[in-house]
Protein backbone atom coordinates (compact mmCIF):
# COMPACT_ATOMS: atom_id res chain seq x y z
CA UNK A 1 0.00 0.00 0.00
CA UNK A 2 1.07 3.59 -0.61
CA UNK A 3 -0.05 7.06 0.40
CA UNK A 4 -1.86 7.40 -2.94
CA UNK A 5 -5.25 5.97 -1.99
CA UNK A 6 -6.67 6.38 -5.50
CA UNK A 7 -3.85 4.32 -6.99
CA UNK A 8 -4.29 1.70 -4.29
CA UNK A 9 -8.02 1.40 -5.02
CA UNK A 10 -7.33 1.09 -8.75
CA UNK A 11 -4.77 -1.63 -8.05
CA UNK A 12 -7.25 -3.37 -5.76
CA UNK A 13 -9.93 -3.47 -8.45
CA UNK A 14 -7.83 -4.43 -11.47
CA UNK A 15 -8.29 -8.19 -11.04
CA UNK A 16 -11.59 -9.96 -11.53
CA UNK A 17 -11.21 -12.17 -8.46
CA UNK A 18 -10.92 -9.06 -6.25
CA UNK A 19 -13.97 -7.53 -7.90
CA UNK A 20 -15.93 -10.69 -7.07
CA UNK A 21 -14.53 -10.68 -3.53
CA UNK A 22 -15.55 -7.07 -2.92
CA UNK A 23 -19.05 -7.54 -4.36
CA UNK A 24 -19.65 -10.75 -2.42
CA UNK A 25 -18.07 -9.26 0.69
CA UNK A 26 -20.35 -6.23 0.51
CA UNK A 27 -23.47 -8.38 0.17
CA UNK A 28 -22.38 -10.64 3.02
CA UNK A 29 -21.52 -7.68 5.26
CA UNK A 30 -24.92 -6.09 4.68
CA UNK A 31 -26.81 -9.23 5.68
CA UNK A 32 -24.43 -10.26 8.47
CA UNK A 33 -24.46 -6.76 9.98
CA UNK A 34 -28.25 -6.58 9.96
CA UNK A 35 -28.80 -10.13 11.24
CA UNK A 36 -25.96 -9.81 13.74
CA UNK A 37 -27.66 -6.91 15.48
CA UNK A 38 -30.66 -9.11 16.25
CA UNK A 39 -28.37 -12.01 17.24
CA UNK A 40 -26.82 -9.91 20.00
CA UNK A 41 -30.11 -8.27 20.96
CA UNK A 42 -31.81 -11.66 21.32
CA UNK A 43 -28.85 -13.32 23.05
CA UNK A 44 -28.49 -16.02 20.39
CA UNK A 45 -24.73 -15.93 19.88
CA UNK A 46 -24.51 -19.63 20.75
CA UNK A 47 -27.11 -20.43 18.09
CA UNK A 48 -25.13 -18.43 15.53
CA UNK A 49 -22.00 -20.33 16.50
CA UNK A 50 -23.81 -23.66 16.11
CA UNK A 51 -25.13 -22.71 12.68
CA UNK A 52 -21.62 -21.84 11.56
CA UNK A 53 -20.34 -25.25 12.67
CA UNK A 54 -23.23 -26.97 10.89
CA UNK A 55 -21.89 -25.37 7.72
CA UNK A 56 -18.85 -27.67 7.79
CA UNK A 57 -20.77 -30.96 7.33
CA UNK A 58 -23.00 -29.16 4.85
CA UNK A 59 -20.04 -28.17 2.70
CA UNK A 60 -18.43 -31.59 3.14
CA UNK A 61 -21.64 -33.37 2.13
CA UNK A 62 -22.04 -31.18 -0.94
CA UNK A 63 -18.46 -31.87 -2.05
CA UNK A 64 -19.06 -35.58 -1.49
CA UNK A 65 -21.99 -35.63 -3.94
CA UNK A 66 -20.24 -33.25 -6.38
CA UNK A 67 -22.45 -30.23 -5.69
CA UNK A 68 -21.32 -26.65 -5.02
CA UNK A 69 -20.45 -26.41 -1.29
CA UNK A 70 -22.57 -23.29 -0.81
CA UNK A 71 -25.73 -25.32 -1.51
CA UNK A 72 -24.79 -27.74 1.23
CA UNK A 73 -24.13 -24.83 3.57
CA UNK A 74 -27.56 -23.35 2.96
CA UNK A 75 -29.39 -26.68 3.23
CA UNK A 76 -27.75 -27.74 6.50
CA UNK A 77 -27.96 -24.29 8.10
CA UNK A 78 -31.66 -23.90 7.29
CA UNK A 79 -32.40 -27.43 8.54
CA UNK A 80 -30.59 -26.69 11.82
CA UNK A 81 -32.44 -23.39 12.17
CA UNK A 82 -35.77 -25.15 11.77
CA UNK A 83 -34.68 -27.65 14.41
CA UNK A 84 -33.96 -24.88 16.92
CA UNK A 85 -37.17 -23.07 16.03
CA UNK A 86 -39.21 -26.22 16.52
CA UNK A 87 -37.99 -26.52 20.10
CA UNK A 88 -38.73 -22.85 20.79
CA UNK A 89 -37.30 -20.37 23.27
CA UNK A 90 -40.11 -20.11 25.80
CA UNK A 91 -40.34 -23.68 27.08
CA UNK A 92 -37.93 -23.22 29.99
CA UNK A 93 -36.70 -20.30 32.02
CA UNK A 94 -33.41 -18.93 30.73
CA UNK A 95 -33.92 -20.54 27.30
CA UNK A 96 -32.54 -23.86 28.55
CA UNK A 97 -34.52 -25.81 25.96
CA UNK A 98 -32.97 -23.85 23.10
CA UNK A 99 -29.46 -24.25 24.53
CA UNK A 100 -29.94 -28.00 24.84
CA UNK A 101 -31.21 -28.23 21.25
CA UNK A 102 -28.29 -26.15 19.98
CA UNK A 103 -25.76 -28.35 21.78
CA UNK A 104 -27.35 -31.56 20.52
CA UNK A 105 -27.52 -30.42 16.92
CA UNK A 106 -23.94 -29.14 17.12
CA UNK A 107 -22.58 -32.47 18.36
CA UNK A 108 -24.49 -34.46 15.73
CA UNK A 109 -23.47 -32.15 12.87
CA UNK A 110 -19.77 -32.30 13.76
CA UNK A 111 -19.93 -36.11 13.80
CA UNK A 112 -21.68 -36.05 10.44
CA UNK A 113 -19.01 -33.72 9.06
CA UNK A 114 -16.29 -36.14 10.16
CA UNK A 115 -18.12 -38.97 8.39
CA UNK A 116 -18.43 -37.01 5.14
CA UNK A 117 -14.78 -36.00 5.36
CA UNK A 118 -13.66 -39.62 5.70
CA UNK A 119 -15.90 -40.80 2.86
CA UNK A 120 -14.61 -38.15 0.47
CA UNK A 121 -11.84 -39.65 -1.66
CA UNK A 122 -10.62 -36.46 -3.30
CA UNK A 123 -8.50 -33.59 -2.07
CA UNK A 124 -9.49 -32.16 1.29
CA UNK A 125 -8.51 -28.63 0.28
CA UNK A 126 -12.01 -27.79 -0.90
CA UNK A 127 -13.45 -28.72 2.50
CA UNK A 128 -10.60 -27.30 4.56
CA UNK A 129 -10.95 -23.84 3.07
CA UNK A 130 -14.49 -23.55 4.46
CA UNK A 131 -13.02 -23.59 7.96
CA UNK A 132 -11.19 -20.32 7.29
CA UNK A 133 -12.97 -18.73 4.32
CA UNK A 134 -12.53 -18.71 0.55
CA UNK A 135 -13.53 -15.17 -0.37
CA UNK A 136 -10.63 -14.69 -2.81
CA UNK A 137 -11.70 -17.79 -4.75
CA UNK A 138 -15.37 -16.91 -5.26
CA UNK A 139 -16.61 -17.44 -8.81
CA UNK A 140 -19.23 -15.45 -10.71
CA UNK A 141 -21.87 -18.10 -9.96
CA UNK A 142 -21.16 -17.79 -6.24
CA UNK A 143 -21.56 -14.02 -6.42
CA UNK A 144 -24.94 -14.41 -8.09
CA UNK A 145 -26.11 -16.88 -5.46
CA UNK A 146 -24.84 -14.60 -2.70
CA UNK A 147 -26.83 -11.73 -4.22
CA UNK A 148 -30.04 -13.78 -4.21
CA UNK A 149 -29.54 -14.99 -0.63
CA UNK A 150 -28.63 -11.51 0.64
CA UNK A 151 -31.68 -9.93 -1.00
CA UNK A 152 -33.97 -12.58 0.48
CA UNK A 153 -32.51 -12.15 3.95
CA UNK A 154 -32.53 -8.36 3.92
CA UNK A 155 -36.03 -8.30 2.47
CA UNK A 156 -37.29 -10.58 5.24
CA UNK A 157 -35.69 -8.42 7.94
CA UNK A 158 -37.19 -5.31 6.37
CA UNK A 159 -40.65 -6.90 6.52
CA UNK A 160 -40.66 -8.18 10.10
CA UNK A 161 -37.73 -6.36 11.69
CA UNK A 162 -39.88 -3.97 13.73
CA UNK A 163 -42.07 -6.79 15.07
CA UNK A 164 -38.98 -8.87 15.79
CA UNK A 165 -37.53 -6.05 17.89
CA UNK A 166 -40.79 -5.77 19.82
CA UNK A 167 -40.95 -9.54 20.36
CA UNK A 168 -37.33 -9.56 21.53
CA UNK A 169 -37.58 -6.69 24.02
CA UNK A 170 -40.92 -7.74 25.56
CA UNK A 171 -42.20 -11.08 24.17
CA UNK A 172 -45.13 -11.35 26.62
CA UNK A 173 -46.57 -7.95 25.71
CA UNK A 174 -45.90 -8.57 22.02
CA UNK A 175 -47.79 -11.86 22.15
CA UNK A 176 -50.66 -10.16 23.98
CA UNK A 177 -50.77 -7.57 21.17
CA UNK A 178 -51.20 -10.31 18.58
CA UNK A 179 -47.58 -10.69 17.44
CA UNK A 180 -46.71 -14.26 16.46
CA UNK A 181 -43.58 -14.51 18.60
CA UNK A 182 -42.85 -18.19 17.87
CA UNK A 183 -43.28 -17.73 14.12
CA UNK A 184 -41.05 -14.64 14.16
CA UNK A 185 -38.38 -16.57 16.03
CA UNK A 186 -38.38 -19.33 13.40
CA UNK A 187 -38.34 -16.80 10.55
CA UNK A 188 -35.37 -14.99 12.09
CA UNK A 189 -33.48 -18.24 12.58
CA UNK A 190 -33.94 -19.01 8.89
CA UNK A 191 -32.59 -15.56 7.97
CA UNK A 192 -29.70 -16.15 10.36
CA UNK A 193 -29.04 -19.51 8.68
CA UNK A 194 -28.85 -17.78 5.29
CA UNK A 195 -26.52 -15.13 6.71
CA UNK A 196 -24.26 -17.81 8.17
CA UNK A 197 -24.22 -19.82 4.94
CA UNK A 198 -22.92 -16.93 2.86
CA UNK A 199 -20.71 -15.41 5.59
CA UNK A 200 -18.74 -18.66 5.80
CA UNK A 201 -17.34 -17.87 2.35
CA UNK A 202 -15.47 -14.89 3.80
CA UNK A 203 -14.31 -15.74 7.31
CA UNK A 204 -15.00 -19.47 7.47
CA UNK A 205 -16.86 -21.50 10.07
CA UNK A 206 -14.22 -20.98 12.77
CA UNK A 207 -14.28 -17.17 12.55
CA UNK A 208 -17.96 -16.54 11.97
CA UNK A 209 -18.34 -14.34 15.05
CA UNK A 210 -16.32 -11.61 13.37
CA UNK A 211 -19.25 -10.50 11.22
CA UNK A 212 -22.24 -11.97 13.05
CA UNK A 213 -21.54 -10.85 16.60
CA UNK A 214 -18.82 -8.19 16.86
CA UNK A 215 -20.50 -5.44 14.76
CA UNK A 216 -23.83 -5.89 16.55
CA UNK A 217 -22.16 -6.00 19.96
CA UNK A 218 -20.22 -2.82 19.21
CA UNK A 219 -23.34 -1.08 17.91
CA UNK A 220 -25.32 -1.88 21.06
CA UNK A 221 -22.48 -0.43 23.13
CA UNK A 222 -22.77 2.84 21.21
CA UNK A 223 -26.54 3.30 21.16
CA UNK A 224 -29.68 1.66 22.51
CA UNK A 225 -31.95 3.02 19.78
CA UNK A 226 -32.87 0.11 17.47
CA UNK A 227 -32.75 1.86 14.10
CA UNK A 228 -29.50 3.65 14.88
CA UNK A 229 -27.88 0.51 16.34
CA UNK A 230 -28.89 -1.51 13.29
CA UNK A 231 -27.36 1.08 10.96
CA UNK A 232 -24.13 1.21 13.00
CA UNK A 233 -23.89 -2.58 12.95
CA UNK A 234 -24.18 -2.67 9.15
CA UNK A 235 -21.64 0.17 8.70
CA UNK A 236 -19.13 -1.55 10.98
CA UNK A 237 -19.63 -4.86 9.17
CA UNK A 238 -18.96 -3.18 5.82
CA UNK A 239 -15.89 -1.39 7.18
CA UNK A 240 -14.39 -4.58 8.62
CA UNK A 241 -14.96 -6.46 5.37
CA UNK A 242 -13.60 -3.80 3.03
CA UNK A 243 -10.56 -3.04 5.17
CA UNK A 244 -9.91 -6.74 5.74
CA UNK A 245 -9.96 -7.47 2.02
CA UNK A 246 -7.69 -4.53 1.23
CA UNK A 247 -5.15 -5.42 3.92
CA UNK A 248 -5.15 -9.08 2.87
CA UNK A 249 -4.61 -8.11 -0.77
CA UNK A 250 -1.59 -5.90 -0.07
CA UNK A 251 -0.04 -8.08 2.64
CA UNK A 252 -0.78 -11.61 1.36
CA UNK A 253 -2.12 -12.63 4.80
CA UNK A 254 -5.49 -14.35 5.46
CA UNK A 255 -8.62 -12.25 5.03
CA UNK A 256 -10.24 -13.83 8.07
CA UNK A 257 -7.37 -12.74 10.31
CA UNK A 258 -7.76 -9.08 9.39
CA UNK A 259 -11.56 -9.06 9.62
CA UNK A 260 -11.61 -10.72 13.03
CA UNK A 261 -8.76 -8.56 14.34
CA UNK A 262 -10.45 -5.35 13.23
CA UNK A 263 -13.79 -6.42 14.70
CA UNK A 264 -12.19 -7.40 18.01
CA UNK A 265 -10.06 -4.23 18.22
CA UNK A 266 -13.04 -1.94 17.65
CA UNK A 267 -15.18 -3.77 20.22
CA UNK A 268 -12.40 -3.64 22.84
CA UNK A 269 -11.77 0.05 22.11
CA UNK A 270 -15.44 0.92 22.53
CA UNK A 271 -15.67 -1.00 25.81
CA UNK A 272 -12.47 0.63 27.05
CA UNK A 273 -13.68 4.14 26.24
CA UNK A 274 -17.06 3.48 27.86
CA UNK A 275 -15.37 2.05 30.93
CA UNK A 276 -13.08 5.08 31.22
CA UNK A 277 -16.01 7.47 30.87
CA UNK A 278 -18.03 5.57 33.47
CA UNK A 279 -15.06 5.65 35.88
CA UNK A 280 -14.62 9.37 35.31
CA UNK A 281 -18.31 10.09 35.86
CA UNK A 282 -18.30 7.97 38.99
CA UNK A 283 -15.27 9.82 40.33
CA UNK A 284 -16.90 13.18 39.64
CA UNK A 285 -20.07 12.12 41.44
CA UNK A 286 -18.09 10.92 44.46
CA UNK A 287 -16.14 14.17 44.52
CA UNK A 288 -19.34 16.17 44.33
CA UNK A 289 -20.85 14.14 47.16
CA UNK A 290 -17.71 14.67 49.28
CA UNK A 291 -17.74 18.45 48.72
CA UNK A 292 -21.45 18.59 49.55
CA UNK A 293 -20.84 16.66 52.78
CA UNK A 294 -17.96 18.99 53.71
CA UNK A 295 -20.12 22.03 53.07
Amino acid sequence: MSWDLLADVQLLLQYHFMQNALVAGTLVALLAGAAGYFVVLRGQSFAAHMLSQVGFPGAAGAVLVHVAPVFGLIAFCVAAALGIGWVGRNLDAGHRAESAAVGSILAFSLGLGLLFFRLYAGSAAGIYTFLFGTILGIADRDVQLTLVVALLGLGALAIFGRQLTFATVDPDVAEARGVHVRLLSIAFLIVLALAVAITVQIVGTLLIFALLVAPGASALQLTARPARALAVSVVLSLAFTWLGLALAYFSDLPVGFFITSLAFAVYVAIRAVKGALAFRNGSLQLRGTWFAAEA
